[in-house]
């Protein structure tokens, strides 16, 4: 008797389905982030996906409304810590449209340096985490030991690694140091071999292609109507990239190319961050040339109302002293106004909208966070798809879970 199945007719609108339901997330390790998606699957096919957002949603936009403007450069840290320093120089160079302040040649040039450093780490990492994800972890130990190299330049300029609240209003806190431009310069001399051993890794791999080329596709159109900017647009053979259509911080002076790619796959979004690496390092080889001949020691605008002035002044003139502690306590007035600008982040367009009423905190700031626009046509890039491509697709996004939430 015991032996026997017991066979039971379920009723009509019963639980009974074909389809089984899945959580991928939030805690799953290969998610990269706080993710959860409801997945409906056959098998190992997916049918649909529910993507459920907010987890690490920690109101950076409202607390940004009770903060001084220059306390708001660490929240922007939090959005992608991936490329961190673009995120400041966002930010930073928000609020100096607002203000009407002009950087110097020397400033502009620093900022490039420090945010092509942010793209290649920010893409050395995507690019590395998809051959984890398809099985092929040797890259990534490889690459790594590069993307600590960098973390040491920021730690060199501003003494932080990974949330690097780097720069000022109006420039730099401090001068790059002798130790700063060697540490680039051995980067420079060094990384490109191991980018093109990296490639030849990946790159040609049969079970990598095989991985991701046709999966996770969106066509050029679709990607526009999803709002797709950055990497992800370009590899389904749009060539926007606002380094050349808006250009900001002196882009304009620099010699580089936007990589495209055609069927907007996994395997052309490798791609195209991979050749994006190269013109990067090509901007920073350029930059370092445009600084020799430049003042040595211009490294911030003269906007006293709004940088900190140097200690040693501080102690010793009232004016400085003055400035000092306005700064400090919040007691500077920023201009009436109602602006939007944008950089051309790790991912795409980074935006920051920002009002101003006259007062010391913004009255309203919201970011443009790449992550969160095209997270939306996740459910339809994975449809379809078997289970485990879920997981590449996801990398080839470069999901970040902070940007996404903010």
């Amino acid at each position: 008797m015991l032996d026997q199945k017991l066979h039971v007719k379920l009723p009509e609108g019963s639980i009974e389905k074909d389809t089984t339901t899945l959580n991928l997330g939030p805690t799953h390790p290969a998610t990269h982030g706080v993710f959860q998606n409801i997945l409906e699957i056959d098998g190992e096919r997916i049918v649909s996906a529910v993507p459920t957002v907010g987890y690490i949603h920690r109101a950076f936009e409202k607390i940004a409304e009770r903060r001084p403007y220059y306390q708001i450069t660490p929240l922007t840290d939090r959005l992608n810590y991936c490329s961190a320093p673009i995120n400041n120089m966002g930010w930073l160079m928000t609020v100096e449209k607002l203000l009407g302040i002009e950087t110097p040649k020397r400033v502009d040039y620093l900022r490039v340096i420090i945010m092509e450093l942010a793209r290649i780490a920010d893409h050395l990492i995507c690019s590395s985490v998809m051959g984890v994800d398809t099985g092929a972890l040797t890259g990534f130990v490889y690459v790594m030991t590069y993307r600590e190299l960098i973390y040491e330049i920021y730690e060199e300029i501003c003494g932080s690694r990974l949330t690097t609240n780097i720069g000022r209003i109006g420039g730099f806190e401090r001068n790059f140091t002798p130790a700063a431009f060697a540490k680039i310069q051995r980067f420079l001399d060094e990384y490109p071999a191991v980018l093109k051993e990296f490639e030849t890794l990946l790159t040609r791999n049969r079970i990598f292609m095989d991985r991701t080329q046709g999966v996770g596709g969106i066509s050029a159109e679709r990607a526009l109507n999803y709002g797709f900017t950055g990497p992800n647009l370009r590899a389904a053979g749009v060539d926007y990239d606002l380094r050349v259509a808006n250009p900001y911080c002196s882009y304009e002076d620099f010699d580089f190319s936007i990589p495209v790619g055609t069927t907007g796959d996994c395997y052309d979004r490798f791609q195209v961050r991979n050749a994006e690496m190269w013109e990067s390092i090509s901007i920073i080889r350029q930059a370092m040339e445009k600084l020799k001949g430049l003042p040595e020691d211009v490294y911030h605008a003269d906007v006293p109302a709004y940088y900190l002035p140097d200690k040693k002044d501080v102690y010793t003139k009232m004016e400085a002293l003055i400035y000092h502690f306005k700064i400090v306590m919040g007691e500077t007035d920023i201009l009436p106004g109602e602006i939007y600008n944008a950089v051309e982040g790790a991912n795409g367009e980074l935006g920051f909208y920002l009002i101003s009423d006259g007062g010391r905190s913004p009255y309203r700031l919201h970011f443009r966070r790449p992550c969160f626009i095209y997270y939306q046509a996740y459910p339809e890039l994975i449809k379809g798809s078997m289970l485990s491509d879920a997981i590449v697709v996801m990398s080839s996004l470069n999901l970040i879970a902070g940007e996404l939430d903010a």
